[in-house]
């Protein structure tokens, strides 16, 4: 398969590397400079978040297990103060270790030995995301009104019954793209294609994980949701209008 090196998108990028294996920061660093990334390395956990605060990288490749300060605790408090794409590499593949990642707000999962062209591949998917924040265009409509959700791709936020819905970037485009497709199925491959790029492989848990984690944020129910139904076998739906309690009741 070929990798297309988009220097348009890699030009003036910055990435901060969080990683203590020298053989793996090194050689992908120099790739990422390469085509175009100014990149920085950050080998102690410990500084880590203070790093991603004061240099506010426009990517952050953080490893699970890095030294000083556990990942999944660098990935969640730094959710505080950073919005941007953070992708976590780690040599451990259980399952259970990509949902918690994406539950702390990563924004992608990468099972090490990886190649340097994957990496690249991958940072350029985000970094194209950043750049390309009208991910769907639907008859020109930058802001959706469904009931008490609004949701505005012009400023990127949205709000439940007037108070700000707090939304990682990851989760507003997947919310954005949903919405703006509002009574349409939607699958998984689709979904991959429009906000990553890259073909769905079958075993990425990252939308789902971030749909659990968006359905409360909206007033949806986690067990029953109404909002956004999952279609089985199929992938989501996002449902415009809601049916009222007296529609309910005129059903049954």
């Amino acid at each position: 398969m070929t990798i297309r090196h988009d220097s348009n998108l890699s030009a003036k990028h910055r990435v901060l590397i969080v990683d203590s294996d020298a053989e793996f920061t090194g050689p992908l660093k120099d790739y990422l400079e390469g085509n175009g990334f100014a990149v920085t390395i950050e080998a102690n956990g410990a500084f880590a978040i203070d790093r991603i605060r004061d240099q506010k990288p426009d990517v952050v490749i953080l490893e699970l297990n890095v030294p000083g300060e556990n990942g999944l605790t660098i990935c969640k408090l730094s959710r505080r103060h950073f919005s941007g794409p953070i992708v976590m590499v780690s040599d451990r593949v259980d399952e259970l270790d990509q949902v918690l990642c994406l539950d702390m707000g990563a924004d992608d999962f990468i099972n090490k030995p990886v190649t340097n062209r994957v990496m690249l591949a991958r940072v350029q998917a985000q970094v194209r995301r950043l750049t390309n924040h009208s991910v769907v265009e639907v008859d020109s409509k930058d802001r959706l009104e469904f009931g008490d959700l609004i949701i505005d791709n012009t400023m990127r936020e949205a709000w439940l019954n007037n108070s700000p819905i707090d939304l990682t970037s990851a989760e507003f485009d997947l919310l954005w793209l949903l919405s703006s497709h509002a009574g349409q199925i939607m699958t998984r491959e689709e979904i991959f294609h429009q906000l990553r790029g890259i073909e769905y492989d079958g075993q990425d848990r990252s939308v789902d994980v971030r749909v659990s984690r968006i359905r409360p944020k909206v007033g949806d129910d986690p067990i029953h949701p109404r909002r956004i139904k999952t279609v089985r076998s199929k992938g989501y739906l996002f449902v415009g209008e809601l049916p009222t309690s007296t529609d309910v009741r005129s059903l049954n």
